[in-house]
């Protein structure tokens, strides 16, 4: 049984990892190459199988979290990201910071990518955690779980725009029910699930080569204006495309440029620039100051992208190996409230394959013929699907393996914190789209 398959791989890559210390890297390759051989993809395809999945997935993330890791340090070395976190200190206090993190969080990840938000944000918190000197855990966490909730819930995110596209549902509604539900949830997880004792009960170090070491007076520091301009301008690049891109359907050389400019790597490619002279030679830095910054970033992020490639191998294996059609045959037919069967599917194909994408798009096609005389809202089924892409992020997901080396948790902890807070998110999420579709009947929308 393909499940089986998938369980049984799950449990020798923790093996691997846990009991023999194997690097994560060659443990996701090996698990790969015996998943393929096991569901019968011939010996000759599993290489291109696994350079398919790899490329894939760092074409997706290498410029993105690459040129991120790039800013972050930038910032870090100068002494910005100590600004605007002494700032956030000033405004909320110690024992805010938390919510602050949320509330960051939130409003950047409305329209960034989970990855691209995730390397702007954490040199923040890195600082954050030297200056209080609180668990990387407590600052990182919330974060983190804000940042996911705002991802996997609305569009413009890529799994919700493209669900909304198969259910010709309107995205501006999606968006709009779907802040009712995920800010809430989102909030509610980001502030409850630092406390749990699990979660105190780890005590991580901030990896190195990642953030400044050094701690800045005051008027070594660029000023609060240049540091937000900075940390803000891929926000509102990426935001702005997002933002046009749902307000007009014109083809213009305009409209194809505001999205040139608005794509995660080109916005994050001209802010380092940017970011390169604020922090350098406008403050009296050489550039071999700012470019020695970048190569201690890319030496750092080195092993982490090699993990997230392999990661992206392991999916691909799964797919290819027929795991998703044997999920879309096994659930056909299933007689429950399209909403539930929507969001389970997915849930599944997200346990199976890892990659909430293909668990969308695949749920999205399972579910779409349900849709016409069910008389459910189109956006609602929008958000059950997505909802249901976000639970048990586990070893198969590349996205477990970014928040386990940027947080520096062993795989056993890396799956009580991340595994436990995406399934909770996935199941509150579930209650708030049955509510909402229980209060739009009220409403007689």
């Amino acid at each position: 049984m393909p499940l089986v398959v998938v369980g049984i791989s799950v449990l020798v890559l923790l093996f691997l990892m846990t009991k023999l210390r194997l690097n994560g890297f060659v443990a996701l390759l090996l698990v790969a190459v015996g998943v393929a051989v096991v569901r019968g993809i011939p010996l000759e395809k599993i290489p291109d199988t696994l350079s398919e999945g790899i490329g894939g997935q760092i074409g997706d993330t290498m410029l993105t979290i690459g040129l991120g890791a790039m800013l972050g340090r930038v910032m870090g070395d100068s002494g910005a990201a100590q600004r605007i976190a002494d700032r956030l200190l000033a405004i909320s206090g110690p024992r805010g910071v938390q919510v602050a993190m949320v509330v960051t969080a939130m409003i950047i990840g409305v329209t960034m990518f989970y990855e691209a938000a995730f390397v702007i944000i954490v040199p923040v918190a890195f600082t954050l955690v030297r200056v209080t000197r609180s668990n990387l855990l407590w600052v990182g966490l919330p974060m983190s779980i804000a940042l996911s909730t705002m991802h996997s819930f609305l569009p413009p995110h890529p799994g919700p725009t493209a669900v909304a596209a198969t259910f010709h549902a309107s995205a501006g509604l999606t968006l709009f029910y779907g802040l009712f539900i995920a800010v809430p949830v989102g909030a509610l997880i980001a502030l409850v699930w630092p406390r749990l004792p699990f979660v105190r009960a780890m005590n991580p170090e901030v990896p190195k080569g990642l953030v400044s070491e050094r701690v800045f007076e005051d008027e070594e520091m660029p000023g609060i204006g240049w540091s937000l301009a900075i940390a803000l301008l891929p926000v509102v690049l990426i935001a702005g495309a997002a933002i046009t891109d749902l307000a007009t359907s014109a083809d213009t050389p305009a409209i194809h440029l505001v999205d040139f400019v608005g794509a995660a790597p080109v916005a994050l490619l001209l802010t380092l620039l940017v970011s390169m002279w604020a922090f350098g030679p406008r403050v009296g830095r050489t550039m071999e100051e700012v470019a020695r910054s970048c190569r201690e970033a890319a030496a750092a992020m080195a092993m982490i992208l090699l993990v997230i490639g392999a990661g992206g191998a392991f999916k691909q294996v799964l797919v290819d190996g027929g795991i998703s059609d044997y999920i879309k045959d096994f659930t056909d037919g299933w007689s429950i409230s399209p909403i539930i069967l929507a969001w389970l599917i997915a849930a599944i194909l997200r346990v199976a394959l890892g990659s909430a994408t293909v668990a969308v798009v695949t749920a999205s096609g399972v579910v779409l013929p349900l849709l016409a005389g069910s008389g459910v809202h189109p956006e609602l089924m929008v958000l059950a699907v997505s909802c249901g892409s976000i639970a048990f992020s586990h070893v198969n997901d590349p996205g477990f393996w970014m928040f386990k080396e940027y947080f520096n948790l062993s795989v056993l902890d890396a799956v009580k914190a991340r595994t436990t807070y995406t399934t909770v998110l996935a199941v509150l999420g579930l209650g708030g789209v049955l509510l909402m579709e229980q209060i739009l009947d009220a409403l007689g929308v």
